[in-house]
């Protein structure tokens, strides 16, 4: 059994690897902002649920939190950064403070956490951070620069972190998600008002898609959580993880219009040498 501290975990991937993680008898602290979410969520296993009510961004409290569900429970063993949400609007349409509380939570409210429990995991040289964030890590469409600019952030954290703390056997995994059947594109998503004709051509058709598809996309939230548990008991877990047929192949594409472009600006980028 390990105690396993997830943010967020009153609605998709956070409640999905709550109860698969609790049926495969692990310990599970959750957090939450709703205080009968909270009582939802203890229900689950009246033994190993055990929520606390927190905002990832009220980050002066978050080390006093994880002081209090390790003296209650014991060293926690893995942290999994759940907590975030979308934020779909033009760049040009979409507000700074839009985008500042985007980076709060998806990326400032990741970091508050790992904060707080990376010097106990070094200190007892073991543990495992999870991150959530997605192929929006990877790739970028018009309309979520807000998302995919925290998303960007939180993959590279990520990845410098793996390197720092491997010799210390604490593992680092970023889990980046395609679509999934998650409430990401339905209520949880803040979207900005259309202000700037110039740009429905580009953007409308994108909405309507996403918000057509909510709810119907191709990836299992229950399958992703199992993969994710698996990785608690890998010997040699990834730094990096895609989840979902959809990130993989635009993932790919990615890569090779990146190889592409190198390739073709190659003289370029070597002329700068002395």
């Amino acid at each position: 059994m390990k105690t396993i501290l997830i943010t967020g975990v009153s609605s998709g991937f956070g409640r999905a690897l709550a109860e698969a993680a609790l049926q495969a008898g692990h310990r599970v602290l959750g957090t939450l902002r709703n205080p009968h979410a909270l009582e939802a969520f203890a229900a689950l296993d009246t033994q190993r649920a055990h929520g606390w009510l927190l905002d990832v961004t009220d980050f002066d409290r978050i080390p006093a939190v994880v002081a209090e569900m390790e003296a209650a429970h014991g060293p926690i063993d893995v942290l999994v950064n759940n907590a975030g949400y979308g934020h779909e609007g033009i760049f040009e349409e979409a507000s700074l403070d839009e985008m500042r509380r985007q980076f709060e939570v998806n990326v400032w409210g990741a970091v508050a956490m790992m904060k707080a429990l990376v010097p106990r995991f070094r200190q007892r040289r073991r543990g495992q951070i999870i991150n959530i964030t997605s192929m929006g890590g990877y790739i970028t469409l018009p309309g979520i620069s807000d998302y995919c600019g925290s998303k960007f952030a939180l993959e590279g954290i990520s990845d410098t972190l793996s390197q720092e703390l491997a010799a210390f056997d604490v593992k680092v995994t970023a889990v980046a998600p395609g679509s999934f059947r998650t409430d990401w594109a339905g209520r949880s998503m803040i979207r900005s008002p259309r202000s700037i004709a110039d740009y429905d051509a580009l953007f409308d058709p994108v909405r309507q898609a996403r918000q057509e598809k909510s709810g119907k996309q191709l990836g299992d939230p229950a399958k992703a959580a199992q993969v994710i548990l698996s990785l608690l008991t890998h010997p040699a877990p990834p730094a990096h993880l895609l989840l979902g047929s959809d990130a993989l192949g635009l993932v790919r594409d990615r890569l090779a219009t990146l190889a592409e472009s190198l390739g073709a600006w190659e003289a370029v980028t070597r002329s700068t040498d002395g």
